[in-house]
């Protein structure tokens, strides 16, 4: 029922507004849990919509896959993978709940692989209960040896109101400055590999770049299908309630108001490692980059944390780490 509700709202949300889809994102939860058939029945609805070079992706989860799986999403026109490994050392996999081991995640690339994807993204955790660079390292290297094209490292965040956060004082987690330490070797790992930083947390191959969560990143427009997911369309931002009756049920969208202002496009941009370019303001907003916000950028460059020149102004590595606080400097002026 509810792979037929989604079909149903995209189809006829597609149709409607005359959109042409040049990538797709099965993704934000674990959609692999629904099975390969419901998964090639949604994307059906959008065929007649595609471009011929559409970039579609699926998040699978590691546990839940198996080669017949990977063949009917290849088969289908799918042509990324994205997994949740978060570490390769089954220690840390255990303290995060994850039920699958290392081996189950080896397997599930090999899968993926022998079915024909070449696009394959592995994300990892910095942080985690136990984590130290030696078995940050291991994790970095599986990836490597994996030969995926993308891997996405995000450091752990706990949420009040989850389990972790229940049991904080008792997990054995890096400080602030370790995880920093962590981040920063990390990516320094990828370098030597030829692995790009082109964003505060992924990494890709040069060409392998997810094109979708770039449009995020680029403050483009985009549809969003399902409980929770979010739209940005014609310079308006709605969403569907957290609830999967409301949803089947053809209940409407929710309005959150405008979307695409400067200040949005500005810290949406410096999440990217290209930064705010001079060119790009100009394009959108028709004006250059304030120079008050040049000025505010210019004061960080001392520590090694922004780079301000005649392209525009981005963040270095170790400014992404204090991306939160530069930020909001920035746009205060």
């Amino acid at each position: 029922m509810y792979a037929q509700a989604c079909g149903d709202r995209i189809s006829r949300e597609l149709s409607v507004r005359g959109l042409k889809l040049d990538t797709i994102y099965f993704g934000g939860g674990t959609p692999s849990v629904i099975g390969a058939k419901r998964l090639v029945k949604i994307l059906n609805s959008a065929k007649d919509h595609m471009t011929d070079n559409c970039e579609v992706t699926a998040e699978c989860n590691p546990s839940s896959v198996d080669p017949e799986f990977f063949k009917e999403l290849f088969s289908a026109g799918f042509n990324r993978i994205s997994m949740g490994m978060q570490s390769a050392v089954d220690g840390e996999r255990r303290a995060l709940g994850r039920l699958a081991d290392s081996k189950k995640v080896t397997a599930a690339v090999e899968y993926a692989v022998r079915a024909g994807f070449d696009n394959i993204s592995l994300d990892l955790m910095l942080g985690v209960p136990g984590q130290t660079a030696e078995s940050l390292d291991r994790s970095v290297d599986f990836c490597l040896s994996s030969g995926v094209k993308h891997i996405s490292m995000y450091i752990l965040k706990i949420e009040e109101g989850t389990q972790f956060y229940k049991r904080k004082d008792a997990l054995d987690l890096p400080d602030e400055d370790a995880q920093c330490d962590l981040y920063m070797r990390a990516f320094e790992r990828l370098d030597g590999h030829g692995f790009r930083q082109y964003e505060i947390s992924n990494a890709a191959l040069p060409g392998f770049e997810s094109r979708h969560n770039l449009k995020y990143w680029n403050d483009e427009e985009y549809l969003g299908i399902g409980p929770a997911a979010h739209s940005f369309l014609e310079g308006k931002r709605f969403f569907f309630p957290r609830d999967t009756e409301y949803f089947i049920n053809s209940g409407a969208p929710v309005d959150d108001g405008e979307g695409g202002g400067f200040d949005e496009y500005v810290m949406l941009r410096l999440r990217l490692s290209e930064g705010l370019t001079e060119i790009g303001v100009r394009e959108r907003f028709g004006v250059p980059i304030p120079q008050r916000m040049r000025d505010s950028a210019a004061r960080f460059q001392a520590g090694g944390l922004t780079v301000v020149d005649g392209d525009g102004i981005r963040l270095t590595r170790k400014g992404f780490l204090l991306s939160n606080t530069i930020i909001g400097e920035l746009l205060e002026n």
